[in-house]
């Protein structure tokens, strides 16, 4: 329900504000939600078409930068920070096999943009050539790659392209040995909302691929909803494409993969916006679609396992998920069968980035989730348990098909990203595994327990030098996120061994909303259970406090997207146990952010005013609207221009609301970045600068003094 306005009562005053903060004017506008009238003065604020509201960021802009140039050691900091980003640091993403040669995303600084490299399977340096590189497309350093997608014959390259972070991306193909592009641009293959993909044609000559609405075919309130599947065969008129399903999808439909069997036959994994619930439709040889699973069936991905079977994740009965075994050889009838049973595993399914498990060389490898730490499981295709590599405490990230076994990203709170193989046996470093100039030799990681307001214990993983003391004087930043069923696992970063070489700590909490323990983890922090994920954040808070490893003003916590809600609802329900916050493209105004075109996708995690339950729950912690008059901690916000999934508008809202009520003289800033969206694509030198503004902004908050490390 769009929300019903009541009254608005135009206020036009200017008013003044607390410590030096620019003006903002309050214009309160009163919406109605079940009957219930709610103010909001700074609605007027997410009109980014108006030139006031323009006006208005930019103030907050200037006034932002001149408080972050001015704090103490910038230029310090800023040279340590580029010595550590810039110097030796290379890493390999998104790997794609086609026979002997291999693709990878490569990031090297200082580059603006991460670039797509071809290279030998094996990894030698010398066989590694640029493939891609967005700079020589926009020396401007804005255009970003996507995703991109090799021609089962290695010929071509499907490259989607996006521009200052916006994540709306038009497709380009390019010859592969060459580098020019040939065929036409296919525009909006992919947006912020229900994002994209592509799965090529055995023969190379066409592929299929998902659209949103073009020009003239959807309203404007919806380009980026009704997303379709269509087909391209090259070297036609791009009116010639064949559309093939998507017409009875939801409005908030995601197309989330796309995959061919050898014969051809197609699957299309489609979500119901974030909400974790899915559909899988085939298409067969005579190109009929049929939907073999409906959200009901609770199956949350699928792969081929030949072209009259499918592999299936499913979470019926069972929310730490099993495997099962569809028959698809005589559709529209179908067999689905249990394989495998979870017994004390939790089987992860990343509703937004790669796979969790593939098939290959009939074997199963999938990644399964211990509370924050990932591991690899391998399977034979009866179910049976196969030896599995020892990876320690790590993240696993993407699975790829790779000789006889599979090549994994394994990620490490210590030690820069690896790419191993493993092939079934033993576990060999590729090649092209990431390096970093910095060491973490002399820290640890602790694996603790909080206990949060009902009991549950939330894990907080510590890192820290070795022989700190925890006398509750150590510099401490806690990061969380508790939403969408995402894991926050272990993860390299070199920018924590500056903060760690300044006596600080690190310290990450895996709350419930995310899926470090499986569904029902998720399902703990979700919709009219938000308040939980808070409550276990703040548990977390409590307890390094307790333990000695901080103290209240020694402690700052950052979070971003779904964790700068996290951070909203720190700040207006404990504004007094903490020193400083920073907060990332955060959602604020919770009563309001459905009506964005992706709020609309987050109505399933999140809730909708539309239902009172859900209404009562999201004003109980909405932080936009439970801003009071208090003493409120030093407050940095971080938000792009062009982000598509959660509108700056939350931003600029919540930034006002709080500089017209904090009592402490405490800075609240607003830094709106003009080249970058919600993160991905985000130039180096934008980067560097957002990284130097967080730690300065730390730095005194916190009280640091920053010490030059030692030659």
């Amino acid at each position: 329900m769009r929300q019903l306005l009541c009254s608005i009562i135009a206020l036009f005053s200017i008013i003044a504000v607390a410590g030096d903060f620019p003006e903002t004017r309050r214009e309160v506008v009163v919406n109605s939600y079940h009957g219930v009238a709610v103010g909001d003065p700074y609605q007027w604020l997410e009109d980014w078409s108006s030139e006031e509201v323009k006006a208005w960021s930019a103030t907050q802009n200037e006034a932002a930068r001149a408080y972050l140039d001015a704090l103490p050691s910038r230029d310090a900091i800023a040279r340590q920070v580029e010595e550590v980003m810039g110097g030796n640091t290379t890493s390999y993403y998104s790997a794609q096999r086609i026979g002997e040669r291999a693709w990878f995303m490569k990031y090297a600084p200082p580059k603006q943009q991460p670039f797509l490299v071809q290279t030998s399977a094996n990894g030698d340096p010398g066989s590694e050539r640029v493939a891609f590189d967005p700079e020589k497309w926009d020396e401007s350093g804005s255009t970003s790659v996507e995703w991109y997608k090799v021609s089962p014959d290695g010929k071509l390259i499907a490259i989607a392209l996006t521009v200052a972070g916006a994540e709306i991306a038009d497709l380009h193909i390019f010859d592969s040995r060459t580098g020019k592009q040939v065929d036409t641009v296919v525009p909006r293959v992919n947006g912020p909302t229900a994002g994209g993909d592509l799965s090529w044609d055995a023969d190379s000559g066409g592929f299929y691929y998902t659209r949103y609405p073009r020009d003239g075919e959807k309203s404007a309130e919806d380009q980026n909803f009704y997303q379709q599947l269509w087909h391209r065969k090259l070297g036609t008129a791009l009116d010639a494409d064949q559309y093939e399903i998507g017409e009875l999808f939801d409005r908030i439909a995601e197309i989330r993969v796309i995959q061919h069997s050898p014969s051809g036959k197609v699957l299309v994994t489609m979500q119901y916006g974030d909400s974790g619930k899915f559909q899988l439709h085939v298409r067969d040889l005579n190109g009929t679609w049929h939907r073999v699973a409906d959200y009901d069936d609770k199956l949350v991905q699928a792969v081929f396992i030949d072209q009259n079977t499918l592999l299936a994740l499913s979470r019926k009965g069972s929310p730490r998920g099993k495997f099962m075994r569809m028959d698809i050889g005589g559709l529209p009838n179908t067999k689905l069968e249990d394989f495998v049973a979870p017994g004390d595993v939790a089987f992860a399914s990343d509703f937004y980035g790669d796979p969790t498990f593939v098939v290959h060389k009939e074997k199963i490898y999938a990644k399964t989730l211990a509370g924050g730490p990932e591991e690899l499981k391998v399977y034979d295709l009866e179910g049976g348990a196969l030896p599995s590599p020892d990876l320690g405490v790590s993240g696993v990230g993407q699975i790829v098909p790779w000789d006889d076994g599979v090549l994994v990203r394994q990620y490490s709170y210590l030690a820069p990203t690896n790419w191993l193989l493993f092939d079934g046996r033993t576990s060999t470093r590729h090649p092209l595994s990431s390096t970093s100039p910095v060491s973490f030799e002399g820290a640890v990681v602790e694996r603790k327990h909080a206990r949060s307001k009902d009991g549950t214990a939330v894990p907080v993983n510590i890192i820290m030098a070795k022989g700190t003391k925890l006398d509750g004087s150590n510099p401490l930043l806690l990061t969380g996120y508790g939403g969408y069923g995402v894991s926050l696992s272990p993860g390299f970063n070199p920018i924590r061994k500056l903060w760690l070489e300044q006596g600080g700590i690190i310290a990450v909490a895996n709350l419930r909303g995310g899926g470090e323990f499986g569904e029902e983890w998720h399902q703990q922090g979700m919709l009219t259970r938000k308040q939980n994920v808070f409550d276990d954040f703040h548990a977390v808070m409590t307890y390094l406090i307790e333990a000695g490893y901080t103290s209240r003003n020694k402690l700052a916590i950052e979070g971003g997207s779904n964790g700068g809600l996290l951070m909203g609802a720190m700040i207006t329900q404990h504004p007094g146990d903490f020193g400083a916050v920073i907060s990332h493209v955060g959602i604020y105004d919770s009563l309001r952010v459905e009506l964005s075109p992706n709020g609309a996708f987050n109505i399933p995690e999140f809730g909708t005013v539309k239902d009172l339950d859900q209404f009562k729950a999201l004003r109980a912690y909405s932080p936009y609207h439970k801003v009071d008059k208090a003493d409120y901690p030093p407050i940095l916000f971080m938000t792009g221009e062009n982000d598509g999934r959660v509108d700056p508008m939350h931003s600029r809202k919540m930034t006002a609301m709080l500089q017209a009520n904090t009592t402490s003289g405490s800075p609240v800033l607003l830094r709106t970045s003009g080249n970058t969206g919600h993160g991905s694509g985000t130039p180096y030198t934008e980067v560097i600068s957002q990284q130097v503004d967080r730690l300065v902004f730390l730095f005194d908050s916190l009280e640091m003094e920053y010490r030059s490390p030692e030659p």
